[in-house]
């Protein structure tokens, strides 16, 4: 571990390197519109301020702000009213629908703790997280009532409410709806509340519960890639400083007031914050996709002149590609972060985005769920493909109030700049440790810095580069491979829609990089003729062998289950 002064001299360093690099127009503090108050707050605030403007658009359904802040001081209240106290949780089981954010900040305005389950969730990852937090209540879609139900009276949750999309069925849609919303809604058992029937009953406001910056305000679960997801605790001061740093680092706007669209799972914690969070802080209208389709995004985007929206690549690939692109007019985007997943951001992308839209791309962020996920920003840096022109992984400065260090793995050293090494951070947003885990903060904090597991290092400039889990960094001759760069080499070929990278043990290199790859259709590659190119491409040591799948395993977050992939090597 470094001594004190040895800490201060390097962050002292860094500090300065970071404000020699800060975009001139980009905010050096978290700017906080209404002040240090719960998001919950901010709500109320826009209703009383502009009561009409719709806060969510979805598929020709509106609900203003005057109605979400009635709506949620209701459900708030049924909450109470059932018995539910001050930091209890409440399970939502939902896609993504109006509804979620309802129940969202109706549980925040409760004081209880919203716990998040994705809605894809089998009966053994359900049970995982019920059982590791028990809640006192739980809202669902009613078409997985099925599901969840059994386990609610088996582990005895005796509060259980539901809901159907074909409540809010549009009478004239605006946007080609979802399957979801054409399922009948069903006959609730006994016992089972009714949502919109049971909040009718419910007075519109008089909450009293005073809700500090510093409570509970979630549980938010890991995406379980390396492990059983473990739940993130955090804090409605968590929630505001993520929105409060990020939102003034990637928007154009000084009000931040646009209109976006969200269709990330509101269940995971980047689709908290780009639909339950960042929206509502803003005061600004949403437009909500229950999932993603591409022909409904670019309907979207053309109908609302939608001006924001977070984008996958994958996404971005798809809306390039598609065969009625010409037909849609997606003029009005400003501002498209994205997010490199399977498929990486790239020149080509860039470049065919912006002749389409006039907007750059860029990418979003660094984050976990453990720190709510919004710790770096890229924007600013685009002019001349800067971001891009470093190797790749390249995510850019910490948000202001967070910190960054890389060290040593085992000894936990501070390594100079441009040395490869253990990501840590600390940030305003971190979580406060695991739910159900009893673990002292030396421990889990060491020195006040959570020590993410990932493989990260600092350039000489003070930008941050991402290389990976270190658990996925392949020794080849003792030089090392990251598969994130792989994967980001290999999405610059034409035929590989998408790649994941894992290791096999190698008698003479040690490891050997293997790449899972899905071809786009109608191209005709096999295992060599990608060799020959990646050897034209790649250090020899960095050339992968390869696997040619239909389709990758994927997590209902859109990462690929590497562990699953182990087996074919």
């Amino acid at each position: 571990m470094p001594t004190a002064p040895e800490e201060q001299a390097y962050l002292q360093n860094l500090q300065q390197l970071w404000a020699a690099q800060w975009p001139k127009s980009t905010p050096t503090a978290p700017v906080y519109p209404i002040g240090e108050r719960p998001i919950s707050e901010y709500l109320s605030h826009w209703a009383r301020q502009q009561p009409d403007k719709a806060a969510v658009h979805f598929y020709g359904y509106a609900l203003s702000y005057a109605e979400l802040d009635r709506l949620s001081n209701q459900f708030a209240h049924w909450l109470i009213k059932k018995g539910i106290k001050a930091g209890d949780p409440v399970a939502v089981f939902m896609p993504n629908c109006p509804q979620f954010i309802i129940a969202f900040y109706g549980i925040l305005k409760a004081g209880a703790v919203y716990h998040p389950i994705s809605p894809l969730s089998k009966e053994m990852e359900l049970r995982h997280q019920l059982t590791d937090c028990p809640p006192k209540a739980a809202i669902c879609f009613d078409a997985l009532l099925p599901l969840l139900q059994p386990l609610c009276e088996e582990l005895l949750i005796e509060h259980v409410m539901a809901t159907s999309l074909s409540e809010i069925k549009p009478a004239a849609p605006t946007l080609p709806i979802p399957d979801l919303m054409e399922l009948e809604k069903l006959a609730l058992p006994t016992g089972v509340a009714d949502f919109y029937p049971a909040l009718a009953t419910q007075p519109t406001s008089g909450l009293e519960r005073h809700i500090d910056l510093d409570d509970i305000a979630a549980v938010n679960y890991t995406g379980g890639t390396t492990g059983l997801p473990k739940g993130c605790i955090h804090t409605h001061r968590h929630m505001l400083y993520t929105c409060a740093s990020f939102m003034p680092a990637v928007s154009s706007s000084d009000s931040f007031d646009q209109t976006s669209l969200a269709f990330l799972p509101q269940f995971w914690i980047a689709g908290e914050n780009s639909s339950l969070l960042c929206p509502i802080f803003s005061g600004s209208t949403q437009v909500l996709l229950a999932r993603w389709d591409c022909e409904t995004f670019m309907a979207a985007v053309q109908h609302y002149r939608v001006e924001f929206t977070t984008l996958l690549v994958d996404s971005v690939d798809e809306v390039l590609n598609h065969p009625a692109l010409a037909t849609y007019d997606l003029s009005s985007l400003q501002l498209t972060p994205c997010v490199s997943f399977i498929k990486k951001l790239t020149r080509d992308y860039r470049q065919r985005w912006h002749q389409l839209t006039g907007s750059t791309l860029f990418e979003s962020s660094y984050g976990m769920t453990e720190t709510n996920t919004c710790d770096t920003f890229t924007a600013g840096f685009q002019v001349d493909d800067f971001d891009l022109s470093f190797d790749p992984s390249f995510v850019g400065l910490p948000v202001s109030g967070t910190e960054f260090k890389v060290c040593d793995f085992e000894s936990g050293a501070l390594l100079p700049l441009g040395r490869e090494g253990e990501l840590c951070l600390r940030s305003p947003a971190l979580f406060t440790g695991y739910w159900n885990k009893s673990s002292a903060d030396e421990e889990l904090f060491p020195g006040g810095w959570f020590h993410t597991g990932d493989l990260g290092l600092i350039t000489e400039q003070g930008f941050i580069r991402y290389l990976g889990r270190r658990k996925e960094m392949i020794k080849v001759n003792g030089m090392s491979v990251f598969p994130t760069e792989l994967e980001t080499m290999l999405g610059q070929h034409s035929a590989i829609a998408a790649s994941a990278v894992i290791a096999r043990d190698d008698e003479k290199s040690g490891q050997k990089p293997v790449a899972f790859v899905v071809l786009r259709p109608n191209h005709q590659q096999d295992a060599e003729s990608l060799s020959r190119w990646c050897k034209e491409t790649m250090a020899i040591y960095k050339v992968p062998e390869f696997r040619l799948l239909d389709a990758l395993p994927m997590t209902a977050t859109g990462k690929v289950k590497k562990k699953d992939l182990e087996p074919l090597i």
